[in-house]
Order: C-alpha cells, then structure tokens, then sequence
C-alpha cells in the first residue's frame, strides 16, 4: 500500500500549480492533504478523483487551514477533529480500517514570536491523547505537516533558527515525548543520516538554495515499523512551499 501526505498551501492554487498531475502518477491509495483553505461548497469537479472517496474538514473561518483526505478503500468509519479542540480550525481526520487508523494533520504553528506557543502545546497534548487512545486498539499511522523540524538534521540552519516557530525546544521535545509514547518516526528510522527537507520559505530563494526545514512526517505505531518498505520525500515535486511525502508499506 502507498500513503501520500501533502500540504498544498491552498488546493485551489495548486490546482493550477500541476496537483492533478502529481496525485494521478502517484497512484495512492491513500493521499492527505493540510492546507486546503477552502469550503466544501468550493469544491470544483476537477477536485474529485474518480475511484476515491473524499472527506474534508474544513476550518470556520474561511481561507484557513483544512485537511482533505482521498482513500480508494472506503474506511470502517471517520472521525472529525480530536477531543478538546473546539477551535473548529479542520485540523485532523481518523480514518479506521481493519488492521489500522490512519491520522491526518495539519499541526497549529506556534506563529512569529511563538504567540501561540501555549495553545501549542495544549494541542500536543491533544492529539497525543488521541492518538495513544487509538493505539490501544489497532496500529496507527499518523501524517501531516506536524510543523516542527525535530532534530537539528532535519533543518538547514539550525543555529539561527533556535526557539523560531517550528524549532523551539519546547516544540521538538513535544515531538520527543509523542515518539517516546510508542511511535516511531519512519523516515528518520529509515535514514538516519540522510538530509532532505519538505519545506522551504517562500522567501530569500529557500528552496533554490535549499534552505529548507523536514516538518512532515508519516509516523506509526512502534509495533507497526517491521510493515513499513519505505518513507519518501518528493523534493523535487513542486506546487507548494512544502513538498509530497509518502510512505509505502509491505
């Protein structure tokens, strides 16, 4: 099976940015997409990909956040957002199939001069609550732009960036304790050592100078790891400040 995780930075612009053609060579039987800043009523036929079910979340206010997940295997069930959140901000889908949930997000960023830090945090803590709840029932595997390069690795200059949004140490100690709770983050599992980035400021010619930060992330349970072939990053596809990941199992 192959999973796709992509934040589009708006479905509409990317859209026009090549997204069909990606979505269609990728072939995914799962694809999530965070960022989709649009409505449901906004939904254009070229949108609906024929052989997939669609369910979308999408945020109150209007141009802001969202997630959209397409699966060929409609689920057993979906669940919409994590309880405690009452922000109405589109966060996260939970889709359940027999040996698994899949989770989809699109983690809040902490904001310039981490103004949000707090509610961060609170969020973490969250999701990590649902998350652990899922576990206990089947194998999860969690994706999404998670917002935050964990180790100084997975950013291209980490010394200036300290205590930025997406890089303060109460942020990527967060993400150590999710992963100490009993998950296992696949790419670095897979590639220890390997730099490679899925985002890049829009400013100062990041992304042609590679100045880039790894804030997504597919994620599964620890027990799961043994299931997974490999976990991707498809830097070179182009459409929005992030690129694609995928992650293929065996």
């Amino acid at each position: 099976m192959k999973f796709v995780s992509w934040n589009v930075n708006g479905l509409r612009a990317c859209m026009k940015k090549g997204f069909a053609d990606f979505f269609h060579e990728a072939d995914a039987d799962v694809f999530a997409i965070q960022e989709t800043k649009m409505q449901e009523n906004q939904l254009e036929d070229a949108m609906k990909f024929d052989g997939y079910h669609m369910y979308m979340y999408s945020a109150a206010r209007k141009g802001y956040s969202g997630t959209l997940v397409y699966a060929k295997q409609e689920p057993l069930s979906v669940s919409y957002g994590i309880e405690g959140d009452d922000t109405d901000e589109g966060r996260v889908i939970t889709l359940e199939y027999p040996d698994y949930y899949f989770v989809a997000a699109y983690v809040p960023n902490s904001k310039e001069g981490l103004v949000r830090l707090d509610w961060r945090m609170q969020w973490e803590e969250l999701l990590k609550k649902h998350l652990k709840a899922l576990d206990e029932k089947k194998p999860v595997i969690y994706t999404g732009d998670l917002n935050v390069a964990h180790e100084e690795i997975d950013i291209k200059n980490p010394a200036s960036n300290h205590q930025n949004a997406g890089f303060s140490d109460q942020e990527r100690e967060k993400m150590s304790e999710l992963l100490a709770s009993g998950f296992t983050d696949t790419y670095r599992y897979l590639y220890p050592d390997q730099v490679q980035y899925s985002w890049w400021s829009y400013r100062f010619r990041a992304r042609e100078r590679n100045a880039g930060w790894r804030i997504d992330y597919f994620l599964v349970s620890d027990r799961f790891i043994d299931n997974v072939k490999d976990s991707v990053i498809y830097d070179q596809v182009t459409g929005s400040d992030h690129c694609p990941i995928g992650l293929i199992l065996k």
